[in-house]
């Protein structure tokens, strides 16, 4: 009895361990996504000049704020560069200003624009813009910033149209039809210009562009 009852236990011991090794065996799958960053890393080029999205620096706690100190970067994972032998390196140097980035000249980020703002308004209208600071500038902080900004757009206005219809055609109210005042360009129409008086003073306060267009932009 004892006999019979271990054949078929050894039988499926064998059983067992035959199909565990036949079983198929998964490889796990390497990630081949690249980085979003690679796109504007150049490959091979001078370590020290690759823009900041291509490294990652340690801060310098020591330097001072508006004078150029040097910090310790290093290239992210995937990024090749060299130094100035041509020999490819992972650790190098920069030098740049101490100043973060929203201290920057304004000519060095660029930030949204916004349509729904008066430009010609008293005091000045400002509104809350976001801004990127430019690929080749380093700078400590976030590269993306809020920034509140004087409203300066424009709708396509022309100053010298506005002021040359304001004096050969503002007793007709051509003016203010161009600059999108339609009310008053039809008081003006109805009213042959307020008998000229209307005429002379929109004629001073375009020429000195107190009156600008209707939606509020500046003009070209």
């Amino acid at each position: 009895m004892t006999t019979k009852l271990s054949q078929p236990q050894s039988t499926l011991a064998k059983s067992l361990t035959s199909t565990s090794t036949n079983a198929p065996y998964f490889k796990a799958v390497e990630s081949t996504e690249i980085p979003p960053y690679l796109t504007n890393c150049p490959s091979n080029g001078l370590c020290s000049r690759l823009p900041p999205d291509c490294m990652t620096c340690n801060t310098n706690y020591s330097c001072v704020y508006g004078k150029t100190a040097t910090f310790d970067c290093r290239v992210k994972p995937h990024v090749h560069c060299v130094d100035e032998n041509n020999h490819e390196q992972e650790n190098f140097t920069i030098n740049m200003t101490c100043q973060f980035c929203w201290q920057l000249a304004t000519s060095d980020y660029v930030c949204t624009n916004s349509t729904n703002c008066m430009t010609v308004s008293c005091p000045r209208q400002r509104y809350n813009a976001t801004c990127t600071v430019r690929d080749h500038i380093h700078c400590l902080g976030n590269r993306v910033f809020p920034k509140m900004l004087y409203c300066n757009w424009t709708g396509g206005y022309k100053w010298s149209t506005a002021l040359a219809l304001s004096i050969t055609l503002g007793g007709f109210g051509a003016d203010r039809f161009y600059l999108g005042q339609w009310r008053e360009g039809l008081g003006k129409l109805f009213s042959f210009g307020g008998l000229g008086i209307w005429t002379l003073i929109d004629v001073l306060l375009i020429g000195v562009g107190y009156v600008g267009p209707a939606d509020g932009s500046l003009y070209i």
